[in-house]
């Protein structure tokens, strides 16, 4: 069985290639494109890379395409994509500008190219379908709440993975099934004690920050959009609500162009002026640039502030996980992050921490009760293990259909 991850961007398109096969998965091949202007010429080439390397001659090879969705109105878990499915992502167009668009418009260049291949979504969404409701809620009228607005939580396919390896690190396999079945029996598999509590850290392009109880999401840091949280690359992070309103009245803009400014000239790029690349931050603020240093601060300043919410919320931890683009390369930004935690049971080994970048790796010393972790997080995977999963669950029913978690049905993708 071989299925393809796509993983679909507003201006690029990347994919990775899994084989399963023997009880055995194997990444055949990975490639992207940036700078994408024509998604159907993207697709071609992604197409022919795989067809070059002799994975793929044609439809008939794929067992299925999988993509990481963000989130669509009613609809979660792992599901067959169908046209009501894409309606219920395009509800959301204005919640999440920079995901859903370009995803909506790029699986429906795949139902052209590949007609029969099945399709399928896994939303960032999922993981936290057992959250406590009190976490994922606003304080907000209940009709508010109805049409939408409550912490969906995100990062969803990086988080469990997370979840899944740390337990196997940690010497859980017992959580590490757990996780491995979460939507199959919605975390009923049971676990022994004591307890295992993990913070899982994605820093990178976008960053979210969850606690893990027995591989369990207890919440995420990402709130009703991706524009929540930590300071983004070019997103805001979070904000009070009558800033909004405060800043059109007084700069006399339109909400377009509020919504413009928070999507694509805040975030890291707002409080540098400079860059949204955190390499280019580090790199000035080195240099003095007093922009740079801010950013980078106030980054730091909102990881510590979600981690110590993490830790009230699982009454310590055992582990602390940091993964994606900046969690995995950048030592100075972790250091910080920890600096002075040693009474929290939190200490990093500098030579360890400076020695791991891109990989996986214990950073912490013998000393610290935390032991502290940089896991490279692998979000395609999850989703090949996902549709993988769909697919057999489609087939032991004897027929296609969507998953009882989807909330949504409707006619194919056209």
């Amino acid at each position: 069985m071989k299925i393809l991850v796509a993983n679909l961007g507003s201006t690029s398109l990347k994919w990775r290639l899994f084989q399963f096969a023997g009880g055995e998965e194997r990444l055949l091949h990975r490639g992207g494109l940036e700078r994408v202007n024509d998604y159907g010429a993207a697709l071609e080439e992604c197409l022919g890379e795989l067809g070059r390397a002799g994975h793929v001659r044609g439809a008939a090879d794929l067992a299925a395409v999988g993509f990481k969705t963000v989130l669509a109105r009613g609809v979660t878990g792992c599901v067959r994509v169908t046209e009501s499915v894409l309606e219920a992502m395009e509800a959301f167009n204005s919640v999440a500008p920079a995901h859903n668009p370009p995803y909506v418009a790029g699986i429906r260049l795949f139902a052209r190219r590949l007609p029969g291949v099945p399709l399928v979504a896994l939303f960032e969404t999922a993981f936290y379908q057992w959250a406590p409701e009190a976490a994922m809620r606003y304080a907000v009228p209940e009709s508010w709440c109805a049409a939408g607005v409550r912490r969906w939580g995100f990062h969803g396919a990086s988080h469990k993975y997370i979840a899944e390896r740390s337990a196997e690190l940690m010497g859980r396999p017992d959580v590490a099934e757990r996780v491995r079945r979460l939507y199959v029996d919605g975390g009923r598999t049971p676990v022994a004690d004591p307890p295992l509590r993990v913070i899982s850290c994605h820093l990178g392009g976008s960053s979210s920050i969850t606690p893990l109880a027995n591989g369990l999401a207890l919440g995420n840091s990402l709130g009703m959009s991706p524009q929540s949280g930590l300071p983004q690359n070019n997103r805001v992070g979070d904000l009070d609500a009558f800033a909004v309103p405060f800043v059109m009245r007084t700069l006399g803009l339109s909400l377009e162009e509020v919504e413009r400014q928070l999507c694509r000239q805040s975030g890291l790029l707002g409080l540098s002026g400079l860059s949204n690349d955190i390499r280019d931050l580090v790199r000035a603020a080195g240099e003095g640039h007093a922009g740079a240093r801010l950013a980078l601060d106030v980054f730091v300043h909102s990881a510590r502030h979600w981690i110590g919410s993490a830790l009230a919320q699982l009454g310590g931890a055992d582990a602390l996980v940091f993964t994606a683009g900046i969690g995995e390369n950048q030592p100075e930004l972790r250091a910080a992050i920890c600096r002075g935690w040693e009474e929290l049971g939190i200490e990093l080994d500098p030579e360890k921490n400076a020695a791991v970048r891109g990989a996986e790796g214990c950073i912490s010393t013998g000393r610290s009760r935390v032991r502290v972790w940089v896991i490279p997080t692998n979000e395609e995977l999850v989703v090949a293990r996902e549709v993988k999963r769909l697919l057999e669950q489609e087939a032991a029913r004897g027929g296609a259909g969507e998953s009882a978690s989807a909330g949504a049905a409707g006619s194919s993708v056209n």
